[in-house]
Parts: structure tokens; C-alpha cells; sequence
């Protein structure tokens, strides 16, 4: 198994100048079941301004590590930070901070997208024109206008997808987790996503777990790679090859052995 690259520069992760640069940070991150271990001391960061691609097989342990950074599940040994919170010790501070979009998420499925937005936002204390303007932005960016009061239950899974990528995005976060944000999108929605991503770019952070290569070379300068809940790899995306049939044997050869 080759080790962990180390990196430097602004745009692909890693020296940073001060703390403050630091907005997703994994210390020894650890989740055990009985005695199998789904993640095993994962440790990287996230500076400000980044996006960083999080790859691994199936089973690798990408899901659970983004639930840990979420808080959406305590670990077993280590910490995890947003924006500098400690996500076990403040979780509503960190959560403030956190726009999440985990994989296969859950919906209020007999609301529209308006409806439930709308009650996500109030949640969430935002409200008023703030509000007004917040849902009219995540409508647009996330092409769900024309089925805006369509019940969600009746919606495709790839419109589905875009009421929880704006779900995610509804209180203008710093932090954006991303869990296979281009599921069940068809070739134009998947490069909208992509436009969508490299947009946010400019004012957030973003960790993007997906299994589609020529997403990471399209929007990712940085990969941060997981197999057997073990970081494999940290380095700019370049360090993968120069062409997605490069990139597939590297992924191969980082992730194919115990």
C-alpha cells in the first residue's frame, strides 16, 4: 500500500498559514462496531477555500468519516472540527457552520421543496427577507422551479438530490460535506452541479465524496483517499495521473490490497 503523500500550496491542502485557515479538520477519527473497525485513526484537514475530493471503494468508510465530521455520529476515539468547533463539544455552533448533504438523505417527503425549505429555514433562524432571498438563490441554483410545490414524494430521485443539495445550502454555510452530490443526475444536471460547485468555491470549503473520476479532475485540485477505513492517499489530484485512465490504476492500486 503506498503511503500518504504529504502536499503544500493554497490550492491542493496542505501547510496551513494559522488555525483560522482550518475548516474541516479529522484528528484521529475512529468508529468501531463490536471489533470491526469502519474508520481507523483518520486524520487530514481542509483548508479555507478548498475543495477536496474524499475517494475510497465501496465500504471504504467515506460515508461514516463525513457522519463523523457531521456529528451525525459520535466517534468511538478522536475529534473532528468545523470552522474550529469541536463537533462533539458544540454541536449546534459547528452545525451553524455545516452544510450537509449526506448520501441517500432523508426528505419530508409529503412536503413540497417550498414547504419544506421554508420550515428548514425557520429551524435554522433565518426568516424574513433573508429568507425570501436565501429560498429564491437555492431555487435557482439548484433548478427546482418548476416543481417548486410538486410534493417531493412525487418527484425523481435526481430532483429529490437537488432539494437536498439545497437543503444543504439554504442558511449560507461555510463548510459544505458532500456525499455523492451528482447521485441519480443526468449528464446536464451533473454539469450543472459541477458549475454549481466550482461557484461555491470562491467563499466555501468543500469536502465532495464520488465515485466519478472525471469529477475530481473537473472541480478537485486535492484528494484525500480512504480504503479499509485507512487514509491511503493526500495529495493534489494532479499526483493521480494525467488523464482519467491513469487516475483508475492509481485508485486501483491504492485501494486493491487489505
Amino acid at each position: 500500500m503506498s503511503s500518504v503523500s504529504e502536499v503544500s500550496g493554497p490550492s491542493t491542502g496542505s501547510e496551513l498559514n494559522s488555525s483560522t485557515d482550518v475548516m474541516i479538520e479529522a484528528k484521529g477519527l475512529s468508529k468501531y462496531y463490536g471489533e470491526f473497525a469502519a474508520t481507523h485513526d483518520v486524520t487530514f484537514s481542509v483548508s479555507r477555500g478548498q475543495v477536496c475530493a474524499f475517494l475510497g471503494p465501496n465500504g471504504a468508510g467515506k460515508s461514516t468519516t463525513m457522519k463523523l465530521l457531521a456529528g451525525y455520529l459520535s466517534p468511538s476515539r478522536g475529534e473532528a472540527f468545523l470552522s474550529g468547533c469541536n463537533v462533539a463539544e458544540d454541536r449546534i455552533k459547528a452545525s451553524e457552520k455545516l452544510g450537509y448533504l449526506p448520501e441517500n438523505g432523508p426528505l419530508y417527503t409529503e412536503m413540497t421543496p417550498e414547504g419544506m425549505l421554508k420550515y428548514i429555514g425557520a429551524v435554522r433562524g433565518v426568516t424574513g427577507s433573508t429568507l425570501s432571498d436565501r429560498l429564491a438563490w437555492v431555487a435557482d441554483k439548484c433548478s427546482l422551479n418548476d416543481v417548486w410545490r410538486k410534493p417531493i414524494s412525487k418527484l425523481s430521485r435526481g430532483f429529490r438530490q437537488r432539494v437536498g443539495m439545497a437543503h444543504a445550502m439554504l442558511h449560507d454555510p461555510e463548510v459544505l460535506i458532500l456525499d455523492e452530490p451528482t447521485s441519480g443526475l443526468d449528464p446536464n444536471q451533473v454539469h450543472g452541479v459541477r458549475e454549481l460547485i466550482t461557484e461555491l468555491a470562491l467563499t466555501k470549503t468543500i469536502l465532495l465524496s464520488t465515485h466519478i473520476l472525471q469529477e475530481v479532475r473537473a472541480i478537485c485540485p486535492r484528494v484525500v483517499m480512504i480504503n479499509h477505513g485507512k487514509i491511503v492517499f493526500d495529495g493534489p489530484t494532479t499526483d493521480l495521473g494525467s488523464n482519467e485512465v491513469e487516475m483508475e490504476e492509481k485508485f486501483r492500486s491504492l485501494t486493491s490490497g487489505a
